[in-house]
């Protein structure tokens, strides 16, 4: 991982951290598309599962508490998130200890498993945030780690169909950047796992929010 890279900071802004927690539970129906993205993501025993950009570890956790006998990798760029993270980890207790904490870039995964490894990799609020060739190269270094017939569940702010929820959606790219944010307002996201390799690309659910429209998205990666 190169310590210079940039990376946007949770709620876009490094003084915003201490709140994203709460925020995220206001303001996206947290509990409902994390539930979602859940039983997208299955876990198994056995299985190694990344979860890449894992912010403050809430699906992480929700991922070992699941499944105690998956290997759960969170991944995130945030030394500050990732040290909430690890207190909720604490606090928690159980499973959760068993997560396992990574800084690192989501177009780095080869750094913290092995090409071909990893049975699932989940992501959420995280594509959305990222200039149009790093979610290419997210996804390119999702594909890259997962095994043939390995799985991807994503949830983020997807295509914005309404007047209501586009108008919603102003307050994330406010705080995120409108060149950023707009490809996944356009509904790009599905094109963007299809050209990198992904079969059976699903948008899955829509949940609408009082920051806009939350798409969880569903894919595999085919044969060899």
């Amino acid at each position: 991982m190169s310590d210079t890279k940039d990376f946007v900071p949770a709620l876009g802004r490094h003084e915003l951290t201490g709140d994203y927690d709460r925020v995220i539970a206001i303001m996206t129906r947290e509990r409902r598309w994390r539930a979602q993205l859940l039983a997208f993501a299955t876990p198994q025993a056995g299985e190694t599962i990344i979860d890449v950009g894992c912010g403050t570890g809430t699906f992480a956790l929700m991922l070992q508490a699941a499944c105690p006998g998956a290997r759960v990798i969170a991944v995130d760029p945030d030394p500050k998130v990732l040290e909430i993270a690890r207190r909720k980890a604490a606090g928690a207790g159980g499973a959760g200890g068993a997560v396992e904490w990574r800084q690192g870039f989501g177009d780095e995964l080869a750094s913290v498993a092995e090409l071909g490894s990893v049975d699932k990799v989940v992501s959420s609020l995280v594509l959305h945030q990222c200039a149009l060739p790093v979610k290419r190269a997210i996804l390119a270094s999702m594909f890259a780690v997962l095994k043939p017939g390995g799985r991807l569940a994503i949830a983020d702010y997807g295509a914005q169909r309404s007047l209501l929820m586009r108008l919603l959606f102003r307050q994330v790219q406010a705080l995120d950047g409108f060149e950023n944010t707009q490809p996944n307002a356009d509904g790009v996201i599905p094109q963007l796992m299809a050209e990198a390799g992904f079969q059976e690309v699903s948008e899955g659910r829509v949940v609408p929010t009082p920051t806009g429209s939350i798409s969880l998205y569903s894919a595999t990666r085919g044969p060899i």
